[in-house]
């Protein structure tokens, strides 16, 4: 009998969670419509959107138009009940956003602020933040809390920022970062946090690897419901896949990696540090900038040809480069189509749907997510 209860209340909890994110991925929907769509009971549905409603997860926005019989009730997603704060964490600045609990960018802002493993650059952050969600007029109780993305290897498991060559850290216990802010933290890599982001659109519903083109290079694996981490969550640092054996050095110490050659700075530095610089001279026709990137999506093609073999699934070209490629992916993807042998294409190369903020609009997400398996 013990088990029966016990599968009973698992059935009736997966019930109301797949009714809510039913609901959440509508913009108005009906008890009809659940019951149909979702295959239950109408009053299954009708009983658990009441208890929706109740809890203030769901609101009744009107009647729909009637198809014959009595009009229903139109039901959305009340989608503002709880909100998420993403913090991405660079070099050079921070970028703070805030997301709903469709996963809808409400407020975002990128701040000028060198990194520093010190008291004061953490006390600063906090700072930021708290005046962030001022001007956005928030109650503190409805922030969910931080996820916070950081540019290395973020070993959930040892709960640690185990090492980050750009900000020059490692082994910081991921609690030393919590211990600054008043909100529940959670981290993500910045590359896993950008693939999550795109995971968590309607577009990418299936498999993926994210390919992070930023200060560094990196990825991640999507696979339809969440991150693949790895055993020692380094899954997706192609960065260091060498693509040219006792090529230039890299600063990991091996030589030939992917990061050598296809970092964004390869191409930024080139107009003096600004990405969308760099692709104005390469749209203008400027020679050495059409060179460069002639050389750039070599290098890259090789990449994607090497990540499709191996997994054999869409990538998404991501981070800095993919914001800004626009219609110049078509280069990339010819050459990617060239290494093809079992294709004579490369429709398996996709732009980034996020072109900016992605990794921290993806730690949001991840927090958001954390609520909506308990509903």
């Amino acid at each position: 009998m013990a088990n029966k209860k016990a599968t009973n209340i698992e059935v009736k909890k997966n019930n109301r969670n797949n009714i809510y994110r039913y609901i959440l991925r509508t913009d108005v929907t009906s008890n009809p419509e659940i019951s149909y769509d979702l295959k239950i009971s109408l009053p299954t549905a009708t009983q658990n959107t009441r208890e929706l409603i109740e809890k203030g997860l769901v609101r009744e926005t009107g009647k729909l138009k009637s198809t014959g019989g009595k009009r229903a009730a139109a039901l959305a997603a009340a989608a503002d009940y709880k909100l998420s704060v993403g913090l991405d964490i660079t070099r050079n600045h921070i970028s703070l956003v805030m997301a709903d609990l469709k996963g809808r960018l409400l407020k975002s802002d990128r701040i000028f602020l060198p990194f520093e493993h010190s008291a004061h650059f953490y006390q600063k952050v906090n700072s930021l933040l708290e005046k962030f969600i001022d001007a956005g007029k928030v109650e503190r109780e409805r922030i969910l809390g931080i996820g916070i993305s950081i540019p290395g290897i973020v070993n959930l498991e040892r709960g640690e920022l185990s090492y980050s060559h750009v900000l020059r850290v490692e082994k910081v216990p991921l609690s030393f970062f919590s211990s600054y802010f008043s909100f529940p933290c959670y981290f993500l890599n910045d590359a896993n946090a950008g693939a999550y982001a795109e995971g968590s659109s309607q577009e990418y519903a299936g498999r993926f690897f994210y390919l992070s083109l930023s200060s560094t290079v990196g990825g991640g694996i999507y696979d339809g419901t969440g991150l693949v981490q790895g055993q020692e969550y380094r899954c997706g640092e192609v960065g260091h896949m060498t693509v040219v054996p006792d090529g230039a050095p890299c600063y990991c110490g091996k030589k030939g990696c992917l990061d050598v050659y296809c970092s964004a700075a390869r191409l930024s530095e080139m107009a003096e540090g600004s990405l969308e610089g760099f692709f104005q001279c390469l749209k203008e026709g400027r020679p050495d900038f059409v060179n460069a990137w002639d050389t750039y999506t070599s290098y890259l093609a090789v990449a994607l040809d090497n990540i499709r073999m191996v997994l054999d699934c869409d990538i998404v070209v991501g981070g800095y480069v993919g914001g800004c490629i626009g219609e110049n992916i078509q280069d990339v993807c010819r050459k990617a189509a060239e290494r093809n042998i079992f294709e004579k294409r490369a429709a398996f190369v996709k732009p980034c749907t996020f072109k900016f903020e992605a990794a921290a609009l993806g730690a949001a997400l991840s927090v958001a997510e954390r609520f909506i398996e308990t509903i």
